[in-house]
Formats: structure tokens, sequence, C-alpha cells
């Protein structure tokens, strides 16, 4: 009796998952929009990072769709973006709400408040984090640093700020987004869907009137040092330069030694 070799119509490789294709309609439209931005990238694999996002516009967070997607239209494995969309936390791993609530309980924003806020969204809202109210409009996490620690606690709306937030005027936020009313974050461009954020970081143009106009995430506190190196604002030295006098009859500045 004759035996077959071991690994015998057995792939070396990562199999595909065992996910359905897009629609035809919205495969094409997804294609030709995936071939922009390939385009911008002299190695087609460096295109995944905003080809995840494209499918996030299209599903709300990256299927399993998605991922036979990039996979194919990218020549690579089902693991190889399997591995980059679990690493990042901007992708979303299951449906999600129309929009992203994100609280701030990194170090600073915790002591100044952030803790607190996410506890009492969690209460108002009845989800626990990274769960969606029932209506499917608010998905709720608690986040890591978003580099706004001057405006701490922060609070993040798909990715835009909400800054100088209380427990009061984050529920009062929430609340409007349940409601359907307008919200306007303290700074940059107006808030939109996490389905059209998710396309604008796919490196699509923002379409909406205004929105480009009015975009920039740095407030006037995180500027400041900025301002005073371009000499455009009186300030007084912090520390004063090494070898030079203090001028208040108690010797010279401190040294690197710290004498």
């Amino acid at each position: 009796m004759t035996t077959s070799p071991a690994n015998a119509g057995v792939s070396l490789g990562m199999p595909q998952l065992p996910a359905p294709d897009f629609p035809a309609d919205v495969r094409a439209r997804l294609e030709a929009d995936a071939q922009q931005v390939i385009a911008r990238y002299p190695d087609s694999r460096s295109a995944l990072l905003p080809l995840l996002h494209l499918t996030q516009s299209e599903e709300g967070y990256v299927s399993r769709t998605g991922i036979r997607f990039c996979a194919e239209v990218l020549g690579l494995t089902t693991a190889e973006v399997t591995a980059v969309a679990t690493f990042y936390t901007m992708y979303r791993r299951k449906p999600s709400g129309d929009y992203q609530v994100g609280v701030c309980t990194n170090t600073l924003c915790a002591v100044m408040g952030g803790d607190a806020i996410f506890d009492e969204l969690k209460e108002h809202l009845g989800v626990g984090n990274n769960e969606t109210t029932p209506d499917g409009k608010v998905t709720l996490e608690h986040i890591e640093c978003n580099a706004a620690c001057d405006y701490a606690p922060v609070v993040m709306v798909n990715w835009e700020f909400f800054d100088n937030q209380t427990p009061e005027s984050a529920k009062a936020m929430v609340d409007d987004l349940l409601a359907g009313r307008p919200v306007e974050p303290t700074r940059g461009a107006p808030l939109c869907t996490y389905k059209e954020t998710a396309r604008i970081l796919a490196g699509f143009p923002d379409e909406r009137e205004g929105a480009v106009e009015a975009t920039g995430g740095a407030g006037p506190a995180s500027l400041i040092g900025l301002r005073i190196a371009r000499g455009e604002s009186p300030h007084t030295p912090i520390v004063h330069p090494r070898g030079e006098s203090r001028g208040d009859g108690r010797g010279s500045a401190i040294t690197e030694g710290g004498e």
C-alpha cells in the first residue's frame, strides 16, 4: 500500500477566512477607491492601513469580509491583514455606533476627572466599555492619551476634541448625540459619523462645506510654546539661562550639576 506525503494537499499559507464577499456593486466601488489609495505608494502593501479605514467606511468596522477584501486587492494573506487590524485600536472589530465616544483615562485626564466622567457615562448610557447603545448611535470606550493634556479631561467623539469636560457636560453631549441634535467639538472640524470619519482617514477629501477650513487640532494653550519660540509674546523665562547671573543678588544661575 502506498501512502501520501504528510503535507500532501495541505496549504502552507494562511487559508482564506470563510467570509462572504461584498455585493458586486459595493465590491466594484471599493476596488475603484482602493486603486486610488494603492497608487499613492511605491509598494502596494503600504496601503493596508488606509484600506482598513476604507472598509470601515463601508461597514462601520473591519469585518471578515473587509479583511478578505484587503487581502485580495493587496496580495496578502488574511493572517497578515488580521495582524494589523487587531494591533491598532482605531480599527473596530465588531459593529459599533455612529458616534465613538472615547473618554481619556490616562494619568492626567484620570486625575482631573476622566475616571469620573467614564463611570458616569457608563451608568447614564447603560453600557460598559466598548459597548453600544441599543439604538446603535453611541459606542463608549475608555482611551489612552490623545496628546491634549493641557485641556484635561478630554473626551473624543469620532476623534474630534471635546476639551475640559465634566460629567455633566459629557452627559449633555451624549444626550444630544442620541437625540440627533447638532454637536460641535470645542476645536477642529465639524463632527461627522464614524463611517464618514473612516473615509476621511482613508485619505479621501472631506467635501462638507467649511470643514477643511475648520480643521486643526491645536488650541491656544497648546500653541503657547510655539508663540514664545517665535517671539510673538513677551514672557518671563521659567529657567534662567545657564552661566548668567540671576540679577537678584544670589549669584549665578543653577548649573548643570545642580549647584
